[in-house]
C-alpha cells in the first residue's frame, strides 16, 4: 500500500504584538527648525522680540507638545529671514529658509 500524504498541523506564525496606536505625531523638524532659527536670530542680532517669543514657544512645546505656537513663530522667522536675504545680509542662507519652509509644510 502506498502511503498517502498526511496533513501536518498548520504552523501558526507567532503573533506580533499590536503596534501602538498611531497618534498624531509631531515632526521633530518644526522644533529643530525653530531652535535653528532662534540660534541664527541671536547670531545676527535680529528681532529680539521674536527671539523671546520663540524661546517661550519652545518651552511651551516641551511642556504640552502642542506645536501651534512653533508654527506661528516659524512663519514669522521665515518672513524676517526672507527680508534679510533681500538685503543681502550675510549669514541668512537659502538652506536655512528652505528648512523652515519644509518644517512649515509638515503641519
Amino acid at each position: 500500500m502506498a502511503k498517502t500524504p498526511s496533513k501536518s498541523p498548520a504552523k501558526t506564525s507567532a503573533k506580533k504584538a499590536p503596534a501602538a496606536p498611531k497618534s498624531k505625531t509631531i515632526s521633530p523638524s518644526i522644533e529643530k527648525a525653530c531652535e535653528d532659527a532662534l540660534k541664527k536670530l541671536k547670531e545676527l542680532g535680529l528681532d529680539p522680540t521674536l527671539q523671546a517669543d520663540i524661546t517661550w514657544c519652545l518651552g511651551s512645546f516641551k511642556a504640552d507638545k502642542n506645536p501651534a505656537g512653533l508654527y506661528e513663530m516659524a512663519e514669522k522667522a521665515l518672513r524676517v529671514f526672507n527680508a534679510e536675504k533681500e538685503k543681502k545680509t550675510k549669514g541668512v542662507t537659502a538652506k536655512m529658509t528652505s528648512d523652515l519652509e519644509k518644517a512649515l509644510k509638515g503641519r
